[in-house]
């Protein structure tokens, strides 16, 4: 697997991501928003919860995924590690909470829907949200949805500043292009196009049961005729309904399939994405310079290599057991 140390996300995030990013922070009020934000949300109810209710995944508990998300995270240099937990729901979905005490949370949905392939591609993208620092923003986003739906029964005193449809669009604009940016993040670890695109594809509407009739070329195809659409002024119009509700005040917090498909395979070609992938990106070692020790103590490859024992062990137990059924 590719290995980036010393990667800065400045190296892969992508340019609307940062375009839109600008134009929510020069909106008027957003600063006395992110300080009530950061007054009333926290990093540790969020990791509690995860505690409470989900499993947390580690070296004897889906040891298997857990060596993939150690291979991911060493691939963007990130350290100390996140917390990793699966979550109990048939849809196919993953998020990444928190910035101090971070959790990247996966789905048993997208467990038994995804191959090996498509979950890496789902765990290096959650990762690179982490990389990119969009937990932050991506929190206050929902936060100032909900707080919008609810003028009038809460206190903070700037409802007037979250009731405007435009606070809410740079919002949500912002989090549309932040997606495309972990999209990349997710290519750069898997090295992989098919894989990333096929998993886009599983995510507009994958089966389980189904996959072997699943056409990467075909969605490829509906990509460039979503594209096309764009001729008739229309259509842009609509697309454009179709992220922002405004009068529901309803926004979409993802760019369709179809979108990202044609944005990560125009990066996969470019000249920036093979000069990351020669080694030539910007680097910033004091800002996530991996160190894979659970202790931060230098002795990372000795920790990789017990770990990678214990994960074979319980391997072959499991093969024995299963050897060993009726």
């Amino acid at each position: 697997m590719p290995r980036y140390p010393g990667i800065t996300s400045d190296a892969f995030r992508h340019p609307l991501d940062r375009e839109a990013e600008q134009a929510l922070r020069s909106i008027p009020g957003f600063d006395l928003i992110a300080r009530k934000f950061m007054e009333v949300t926290v990093d540790r109810p969020q990791l509690i919860y995860n505690m409470g209710s989900n499993i947390q995944v580690g070296p004897r508990q889906y040891a298997s995924i857990y060596q993939i998300y150690r291979e991911c995270l060493q691939s963007l240099d990130i350290y100390p590690e996140p917390a990793f937990f699966v979550t109990q729901t048939p849809a196919v979905n993953a998020y990444t909470v928190g910035q101090e005490q971070p959790s990247v949370v996966v789905t048993s949905g997208a467990l038994d829907m995804l191959g090996e392939r498509e979950l890496r591609v789902v765990i290096a993208h959650e990762l690179g949200h982490f990389k990119c620092g969009h937990t932050t923003l991506t929190q206050m986003a929902i936060w100032a949805a909900q707080a919008a739906s609810l003028v009038g029964q809460f206190t903070f005193g700037i409802s007037n500043i979250l009731t405007s449809m435009a606070l809410l669009s740079a919002f949500y604009e912002w989090r549309r292009k932040a997606e495309l940016s972990s999209d990349r993040a997710a290519l750069l670890v898997t090295d992989d196009l098919d894989a990333v695109m096929m998993t886009l594809v599983m995510l507009a509407g994958g089966s389980g049961t189904h996959a072997q009739e699943i056409s990467l070329d075909e969605f490829k195809k509906q990509a460039k005729e979503y594209q096309a659409l764009d001729d008739d002024g229309i259509n842009q119009i609509y697309k454009f309904l179709l992220y922002n509700n405004l009068s529901q005040g309803i926004f979409t917090s993802h760019p369709f399939p179809v979108e990202r498909v044609s944005f990560i395979e125009e990066w996969a070609n470019s000249d920036e994405y093979h000069r990351i992938r020669n080694g030539d990106y910007a680097q910033d070692p004091a800002e996530g310079s991996v160190d894979i020790s659970s202790n931060g103590n230098g002795n990372g490859a000795a920790e990789a290599e017990r770990l990678r024992q214990q994960i074979e062990e319980l391997q072959q137990q499991i093969s024995q057991i299963r050897n060993n059924e009726p």
